[in-house]
């Protein structure tokens, strides 16, 4: 039996708590839990987390600690446990833009220390995580923390130099999905379609054109020209979008994604 603790369980700790005991891990581990909410941590138990009193005492009990904090609580939280961390301890953090230089920096030298950049549909299953190691991190460790993350989803590691680079591309990214998503939904509520009725329409047409772009074999301009005919709604479309600058509005956010991620790291 493996255990796993949480220091932190609001919506991406939860995630990943459900992910695991939802997955063939379920019966492998036993999970432990520390969250200053008492509403997250009464959520995490009834999947089977048992609570612990501090950070502390998860990161005693258990082999592998993910920091399922905001960065600005990082500081915070690695000064409450640096005593109990050791060598053989596998940190995983889920902060945004956080190395794992610092996070050594800031409990034990060499620390095995899992960077990950997971999202919101992890609470469906349907996440998609980015995943990078320290060197000191055993092939068997990393294996472990990534069949987590394909238990609620897909994953791909990616170099750590990449790490902040990628929150736009997963870790943002389902937020600009909703605002994108949003404006049509007002649209069609403008010129009186049902909100519902729109709502399944496009989100079905989300999940289609997805599984076009990854399962069709198909570069994405050919995708584009296929619903594109020569002179009809889609072209005029189109030319509206481009005219006030889709790409360059989509560039700039994620340069001021990346650019945070930097700050915080800092």
């Amino acid at each position: 039996m493996v255990n796993i603790g949480f220091i932190g369980a609001g919506n991406m700790g939860y995630a990943i708590m459900k992910g695991i005991k939802g997955s063939s891990l379920g019966d492998k581990v036993s999970l432990y839990v520390y969250d200053p909410v008492q509403e997250a941590v009464v959520r995490a138990e009834q999947l089977g987390a048992k609570a612990v009193i501090d950070g502390s005492e998860a990161v005693s009990l258990c082999k592998y600690v993910f920091l399922a904090v905001k960065p600005q609580q990082l500081d915070e939280v690695l000064d409450a446990v640096r005593e109990e961390v050791t060598d053989d301890k596998v940190i995983i953090s889920i902060c945004a833009g956080i190395t794992d230089e610092y996070i050594a920096s800031k409990t034990v030298k060499g620390a095995k220390v899992v960077m990950v950049m997971p999202n919101t549909p992890l609470l469906l299953g349907e996440g998609a995580t980015a995943l990078s190691r320290s060197e000191s991190v055993s092939d068997e460790e990393f294996e472990l923390v990534c069949s987590i993350f394909g238990s609620c989803g897909i994953y791909s590691v990616i170099p750590k130099d990449k790490m902040k680079e990628i929150i736009a591309i997963n870790g943002s990214s389902p937020a600009f999905i909703y605002l994108y998503a949003q404006s049509f939904i007002k649209y069609a509520k403008s010129v009186g379609i049902d909100e519902k009725v729109a709502v399944e329409l496009f989100s079905k047409s989300l999940i289609g054109s997805a599984k076009m772009i990854t399962d069709s074999g198909r570069a994405i301009d050919e995708l584009i020209t296929m619903v594109s005919s020569k002179g009809g709604t889609t072209i005029a479309g189109l030319e509206k979008l481009r005219e006030g600058g889709l790409d360059s509005a989509v560039q700039e956010c994620c340069k001021a994604c990346t650019k945070r991620a930097y700050e915080l790291s800092k």
